[in-house]
């Protein structure tokens, strides 16, 4: 005699997007933006760019998100910023602009400043007290950091030009490895932004590697704002830095990593 076994009811897998997008994204708009910062220009005379400053953790991706946006600018794929994604060490070394050039070679009036990552241990990674001086305009071009010695400057009751200032601090969180950060690391860039706080200064987060931490966005980058994980992941950033969501107009900016 034969015993039929009864087939156990499937469990439902878990929904992982929301019906509509938890943030509106008016993605037809991109050209209309493009143009705009294409026009964009410093009224300023003594200002000739508009410096940014690029900070994050070793492998968080800054080299590799400035290359995207000379990449959007220039129409074509560019390697400005050297990239190693495998050292695990910053590949960056030196305190160095990168200009953001239109398709007929010409600059933009906006740079970025890459400079050497963040780490965790001690000794180890960009000094948080040469990125402060970064933020005031007291790194010169082509300065080597050097992990376990932070910048002496001879005269720090200078005031340095305003077109060697930065004008925004940009912070780049790996999307797929935020919830893994070092807590020194975390806590080396709360320090740097209440250092740009103090100075009045913009600040953005710009999360990348979304592809990485969520299947559905890698499949269809139109899907982020729907994506269940890259909310969660949103969240976990706005706490590692401790910042309240009421005070984030647009929290995250994300990318795809190539």
């Amino acid at each position: 005699m034969s015993i039929k076994q009864e087939s156990q009811p499937s469990t439902p897998q878990p929904n992982k997007e929301f019906g509509k997008e938890w943030r509106k994204t008016p993605w037809q708009d991109k050209g209309s933006l493009e143009k705009n910062l294409r026009k964009f220009n410093v009224s300023h005379s003594d200002v000739k760019y508009i410096r940014l400053l690029v900070v994050g953790e070793v492998g968080a991706g800054k080299s590799s998100f400035i290359n995207s946006v000379n990449n959007v600018f220039q129409g074509r794929i560019t390697s400005g910023a050297l990239v190693d994604a495998t050292s695990g060490k910053s590949f960056t070394k030196a305190y160095k602009t990168h200009y953001i050039y239109r398709e007929d070679g010409s600059c933009l009036p906006f740079v970025f400043n890459d400079i050497m990552g963040l780490e965790g241990p001690d000794g180890c990674g960009a000094p948080v007290e040469d990125i402060i001086s970064a933020l005031a305009g007291l790194v010169e071009e082509g300065y080597k950091f050097n992990p376990v010695s932070a910048k002496t400057t001879s005269t720090p009751n200078c005031t340095p030009s305003l077109g060697a200032q930065t004008y925004c601090l940009v912070n780049i969180i790996a999307a797929d490895k935020v919830s893994r950060m070092d807590d020194k690391v975390i806590k080396k860039m709360k320090n740097i932004r209440e250092k740009a706080s103090e100075m009045d200064m913009p600040q953005v987060i710009i999360m990348t590697r979304v592809d990485e931490a969520c299947p559905l966005v890698k499949d269809d980058i139109r899907k982020i704002y729907n994506s269940k994980k890259i909310k969660e992941k949103k969240v976990c950033v706005l706490l590692c830095l401790s910042i309240h969501p009421s005070r984030c107009k647009s929290a995250v900016t994300t990318w795809v990593s190539p």
